[in-house]
């Protein structure tokens, strides 16, 4: 467990050791076979992810610090030799893993085979395949030919020796892009009675090179797998001539020649082929570069198939139907009476698109507004929005156009929206929108009458069947006065309105939860009930975890569960004994945002967008909001008390010992999503 400092772990080891708890996943024989090897997938992602945005900022802080011959509060290259430390690890635990996964699914009678051990029946079948669907994404660029800005980001591509036996001397390197993006990454042979054969898209490549070479008189072939991986930072022009799309158009553009930051290449590649990717590709010593295996982008085992074989995968967890929420009756009639809480994926989101549904064809509904951050790829969402405009409805929509590896999708709906005649809010110069609300007014009698949904996550009915978020429907004159207000600050150049329900940031969450905090420690030193329940994604905010560890020396109970990034240190005497910190990861990822504080007995209860982090707090637009109704509070309480019991996917997070499973001693095994499920389904 690296530390900065005595108290604070450093942010980038700590993101390394939660993606070790996905790795952990994906090792643990408890798992279903194939679900294992998806987690791999998972892992893989994360990673890239993490060296496009993380590792490419340390890359530039580092060379800030060489040209302005400044220091900063740490040293960006102990972090990054730091970070290359833990990734050779991981890698070898990784490919460890994988190894095991294969050979069990041998044991299964799923063989994954290669180019060299195709039987003639094989070889034919891929021959097939590799010119009616594989041949025609192909463009070799012979490698004299290559410039950096040719390679495809997050791809892989095939560095091939090419030679030939009539003349020896005749020799020459290309570079072929594996088309996984438009095809599969996997092919499935003709199956026997006994067993399934997989090949990878790659080999698939390999076996049939000579259809693509021969032609130009080679017929010796050697490929080698490799990987560039650039810097994701978006430069935004601030020409106000041009509109927000038109910026963040251009921007992307700029991502796709953005500087290196790593480079994976199969460890048998010749040493002079590397030699001339490296100068090809203006790969430096400061760029991380990884010996690695003949596979990358590892993020595509995310989709390994299932080979026919649901044996394999978890079992199907269908969706819980809501029990005040019954088919073919009004869901803003059911508000008019009652707060209602969903929780995703245990509970389904077509309750979301049923009410958009609702509200687009209603004739009292005079008005929606929503934003949006991550939507579907056919977004349910966005089509309902745009059968209300359809329907003469007012449609308003705050499309974030910043969302982190979503800007194409994004750009995309929203001048889809805009045809379609929704009024379209761009993005703010400065600030993310993060925050998730919709807003429906309502004519009846003479007055406008709202509802609203605040929630966790976003509305994204794919993720919403993975992602484990907490939404809030309701028509509390308070909270949708407030919300409306949030759409308001979106309209009026952003001047804030003041909030008498939900906690907005940047204006007022840091300073709230703040005093929440304070609360406690005044009750603790009184003798009265101090505790704390927070769970979130990322803690990382100094002055929130300095505040706990004050909280904690008062003699506040604080427990934490904390799926991703934790710099605070638990269970250290005199600054932490009170704090313990556990992160679930499982079958569904942990995503929600619950704040629940002892208050003197009056328990207070929020749900939120937002994270401890900087950003979060001091550089977007979110929004936290109290759930006031008291069966609802009983139910986040119980959900969290399940979590907090977990001792099955519970590791306890920033102990001495990395990501040690939290011990369950004499208690009865808990797994905590299987209880919750059971739980939600007994309401």
């Amino acid at each position: 467990m690296a530390k900065t400092s005595a108290s604070i772990v450093n942010r980038e080891t700590s993101w390394l050791e939660f993606n070790g708890r996905v790795l952990q996943e994906a090792a643990d024989e408890t798992n279903p076979l194939i679900e294992r090897i998806k987690f791999l997938g998972i892992f893989s992602n994360n990673l890239d992810e993490f060296y496009r945005v993380r590792v490419a900022t340390l890359n530039r802080m580092l060379d800030y610090n060489k040209k302005q011959g400044e220091s900063l509060s740490f040293s960006p290259k102990k972090v990054l030799k730091e970070i290359n430390r833990i990734d050779r690890e991981q890698q070898k635990e990784f490919s460890r893993i994988f190894r095991s996964i294969v050979h069990r699914l041998g044991l299964e009678g799923i063989r994954i085979v290669n180019e060299r051990n195709l039987s003639k029946s094989q070889g034919n079948y891929v021959r097939r395949y590799f010119n009616d669907h594989v041949r025609s994404h192909l463009f070799p660029i012979m490698l004299n030919n290559l410039k950096a800005s040719s390679l495809v980001d997050k791809s892989i591509y095939l560095a091939i020796r090419l030679s030939s036996s009539q003349n020896p001397g005749k020799k020459e390197h290309a570079i072929i892009r594996v088309p996984s993006k438009p095809l599969s990454r996997f092919v499935i042979l003709p199956s026997t009675e006994v067993s399934t054969a997989i090949i990878l898209l790659d080999d698939v490549m390999r076996y049939c090179l000579d259809e693509i070479f021969l032609l130009f008189g080679f017929d010796i072939y050697s490929a080698y797998t490799f990987k560039f991986t650039r810097d994701a930072e978006l430069d935004i022009d601030n020409d106000v001539s041009k509109s927000f799309i038109e910026i963040m158009t251009e921007s992307l553009k700029q991502r796709k020649v953005g500087a290196p930051v790593r480079f994976i290449y199969d460890k048998t590649m010749p040493e002079d082929l590397l030699e001339i990717l490296k100068r090809k590709l203006d790969i430096t010593e400061t760029d991380t570069l990884t010996r690695g295996g003949r596979y990358h982008n590892f993020k595509d085992f995310v989709s390994f198939p299932d080979a026919g074989r649901p044996d394999l995968l978890y079992a199907p967890v269908p969706s819980l139907e809501h029990r005040k929420l019954p088919k073919f009756e009004s869901i803003l009639g059911t508000l008019r009476d009652q707060d209602i809480m969903l929780h995703y994926p245990y509970q389904s989101f077509h309750y979301i698109i049923d009410l958009l549904r609702e509200a687009s064809v209603d004739p009292r509904v005079k008005a929606i507004k929503m934003t949006l951050y991550r939507v579907a790829r056919d977004s349910k969402v966005v089509n309902a929005l745009i059968n209300a405009a359809r329907n003469g409805k007012a449609v308003t929509v705050f499309m974030e156009l910043q969302a982190r590896f979503d800007e194409e999708a994004n750009i995309y709906w929203a001048e889809k929206l805009q045809e379609e005649g929704v009024k379209l809010i761009q993005g703010i110069p400065g600030f993310k929108v993060h925050c998730k609300l919709l807003l429906i007014r309502r004519k009846e009698g003479d007055k406008n009458v709202y509802y609203a949904n605040v929630g966790t996550g976003n509305f994204n009915e794919e993720t919403a069947r993975v992602y484990a978020d907490d939404s809030l429907l309701t028509a509390d004159p308070q909270i949708t006065a407030d919300v409306n207000a949030v759409f308001h600050l979106f309209e009026s150049k952003y001047n804030p309105p003041k909030f008498k329900s939900l906690i907005v940031a940047p204006f007022h969450m840091r300073s709230f939860f703040t005093r929440m905090i304070n609360t406690e420690i005044r009750n603790a030193k009184a003798g009265k009930p101090a505790w704390c329940i927070l769970k979130l994604n990322n803690l990382v905010d100094d002055k929130m975890v300095k505040k706990l560890y004050q909280a904690s020396r008062e003699g506040v109970k604080i427990s934490i569960l904390c799926r991703g990034t934790c710099t605070l240190i638990p269970g250290v005497k005199g600054m932490s004994e009170n704090i313990e910190v556990i992160g679930i990861i499982d079958r569904f990822l942990e995503h929600s945002r619950v704040f629940v504080f002892a208050n003197g007995g009056e328990e207070k209860y929020y749900i939120s967008s937002a994270d401890w982090m900087i950003r979060n707090l001091d550089n977007r637009i979110e929004v936290a909001c109290p759930v006031n109704d008291h069966g609802l509070q009983q139910e986040l309480k119980t959900m969290l008390r399940i979590q907090l019991r977990d001792n099955t996917r519970a590791r306890l997070v920033n102990n001495p010992v990395t990501n040690a499973y939290k011990q369950k001693g004499s208690l009865p095994q808990i797994r905590s999503q299987l209880e919750i499920y059971n739980y939600l389904k007994g309401l």
